[in-house]
C-alpha cells in the first residue's frame, strides 16, 4: 500500500519535526542556564509536568488520527472528516480546562508535586508554569491537526509549521533573555507566542478543500457521540497511558529533586540530551500511526507487520550511529550546560549508560504504535502502566532509598522498565493479525 517514496515523504519531514521540538528544548534548557541553575532546575520541574499534560492532549490527537486513517482505508472520506471536527473540538475543550487547574492550582500544585525545594527554584518555577499553562490550548490544536494531516500521509505541514513555531521560539528567547533579561519569563513568553502562531495556521489550513480530511464548518464541531466514542476508544487508553507515564517521570523527578540541586540540575542535562536518541523511533511511530492505521482499514494486516519489521530496523540502524555519537561526544554535549563539576560528571555517566541501554528501546516504544494503530490501545496501556509503577518507579526508589546509588538508581529502574516492556509488546506483536480491528 505504500512505496518506498511514500514511507520517505512521510517520514522524514516527522525527523525533521522531532529534531526540531528537541533541538529548541535544548535551547530553551542552555538559554535559560545563563540565568543560573536554580533556573534550570525550575524550567526542569515544570516541563516535567508540561510534558504530562501535552503527551496526554497528543494521546487524544492520536486516538482522532488513527480512526481517520483507519476511515480512509476504508475509503470513507466523509466520516474521515467528520472524525476531525470531533477531534480538534475534544482537544480544545479539554486543554482549556487544564488551562485554568493549571492557573488557580500553580504553586499550590508544584508543591504538591514536588514537595520542600529551593525558594530560588520553585519561585522560577511558578512564573514559567503561570506562562506557558496559557500556550495548553494552542499546543492541543496544534498537535490535533498535526495529527490529522499525518493521517493523510501529508506530514510535511506540520513539519513546515514546526519551523515557523520553534523559530519564533528560539529568536524571542534570545531577545527576551540576553537583550532584555527577562530570566525565566525570557524563556516562557517566545514558548506561548509561537504555539499561538501555529494553532492559527493550523487552524487555517486544515479547512483548504484540497485536503481529504479537512474541516470544513463549525457545525463539524458539534458532539458526534459515535465518533466521540471511536476516538476516545484509542485516546483515553493512550492519554491514560501517557499520562501514567510521565505522572511516574514526574514521581521520578520528585525524587531526584530530594538529592540536591545538583542531582536536579544533573537529571535535567541529561534527560534532554538524550532525547535526541529517542528522535527516530518517535518519528517512525507517527508514521506507524498513519501507516499500520490504513492497512488495517484495509484489511491488509501482513502488510502492517512487514512495515513495522522494516522501520523497526531502520531504528535500530539510526540509533547505532547516535548511541556511538553521544558515548563519544557526551563530555563536550554537557559541557554547553556550563553545570558545576559534579553535576557535569553525573551527567556524563547517565548519557553512557542510557546510550548502551537503548538497544531495548525500538521493541518498547516503537511497537506499540502499532498495535495502538490496531485498536489494541487497552493492552498497551495496561503493560505500560503495570511496567512503569512495578519496575521503573517501585525499583528506582528502592535502588536510591535503600541502595543509595544516587540519581543513577533512577536510570536502572528505567532500564528494567524497558526490558519488560520491550519483551511483552514483542510477543503481543507476533499475534497481531489475530487481534487488529477495524473502527466501525
Amino acid at each position: 500500500m505504500f512505496t518506498r517514496k511514500d514511507l520517505m515523504k512521510l517520514l522524514a519531514p516527522l525527523i525533521v519535526e522531532q529534531i526540531l521540538a528537541v533541538l529548541v528544548g535544548m535551547v530553551d534548557v542552555m538559554m535559560v542556564a545563563a540565568v543560573g541553575e536554580a533556573a534550570v532546575s525550575g524550567v526542569s520541574l515544570v516541563d516535567s509536568i508540561s510534558v504530562l499534560i501535552i503527551q496526554i492532549l497528543a494521546a487524544l490527537a492520536t486516538g482522532g488520527a488513527v480512526v481517520s486513517a483507519q476511515y480512509l482505508g476504508k475509503k470513507q472520506s466523509e466520516n474521515a472528516c467528520r472524525a476531525a471536527g470531533q477531534l480538534v473540538g475534544v482537544t480544545t475543550i479539554l486543554s482549556l480546562i487544564v488551562t485554568m487547574a493549571a492557573l488557580i492550582g500553580n504553586r499550590h500544585l508544584l508543591g504538591v508535586v514536588f514537595g520542600k525545594v529551593e525558594t530560588a527554584v520553585m519561585n522560577d518555577a511558578v512564573i514559567y508554569f503561570g506562562i506557558t499553562a496559557l500556550s495548553y490550548p494552542f499546543i492541543a490544536v496544534y498537535n490535533s491537526c498535526a495529527a490529522l494531516f499525518r493521517s493523510m500521509g501529508n506530514s510535511r505541514i506540520s513539519m513546515v509549521i514546526s519551523i515557523v513555531m520553534n523559530t519564533i521560539n528560539v529568536v524571542g528567547n534570545a531577545v527576551c533573555i540576553f537583550g532584555l533579561h527577562m530570566g525565566v519569563a525570557g524563556v516562557a513568553y517566545p514558548t506561548l507566542a509561537g504555539r499561538m502562531v501555529a494553532a492559527v495556521l493550523m487552524v487555517y489550513i486544515i479547512q483548504k478543500p484540497d485536503n481529504i480530511i479537512r474541516i470544513n464548518r463549525l457545525s463539524e464541531l458539534r458532539p458526534n457521540f459515535h465518533m466521540i466514542r471511536n476516538i476516545l476508544s484509542i485516546g483515553i487508553p493512550n492519554g491514560l497511558e501517557s499520562g501514567m507515564f510521565q505522572f511516574g517521570k514526574i514521581a521520578l523527578q520528585s525524587l531526584v529533586s530530594s538529592l540536591g540541586t545538583a542531582a536536579i540540575a544533573s537529571y535535567a542535562v541529561a534527560s534532554n540530551l538524550v532525547t535526541l536518541l529517542y528522535l527516530p523511533g518517535n518519528a517512525i511511530g507517527l508514521g506507524l500511526i498513519t501507516i499500520v492505521g490504513q492497512c488495517v482499514g484495509a484489511g491488509e494486516t501482513g502488510q502492517a507487520k512487514q512495515y513495522t519489521r522494516q522501520l523497526t530496523g531502520i531504528n535500530y540502524a539510526i540509533l547505532i550511529v547516535l548511541c556511538t555519537v553521544m558515548i563519544v561526544f557526551g563530555g563536550p554535549l554537557v559541557g554547553i550546560y556550563r553545570l558545576s563539576s559534579e553535576a557535569s560528571a553525573i551527567s556524563r555517566q547517565m548519557i553512557t549508560a542510557h546510550s548502551i541501554a537503548m538497544v531495548v528501546w525500538p521493541l518498547a516504544f516503537t511497537i506499540p504504535y502499532t498495535l495502538r494503530a490496531s485498536l489494541d490501545a487497552k493492552f498497551t496501556m495496561a503493560v505500560s502502566v503495570f511496567s512503569m509503577w512495578v519496575f521503573r518507579i517501585a525499583f528506582a526508589y528502592l535502588f536510591v532509598r535503600i541502595f543509595h546509588l544516587g540519581v543513577m538508581g533512577v536510570w536502572y529502574g528505567m532500564f528494567i522498565d524497558w526490558i519488560f516492556r520491550a519483551a511483552v509488546f514483542s510477543l503481543r506483536f507476533h499475534g497481531l493479525e489475530k487481534r487488529a480491528v477495524s473502527v466501525s
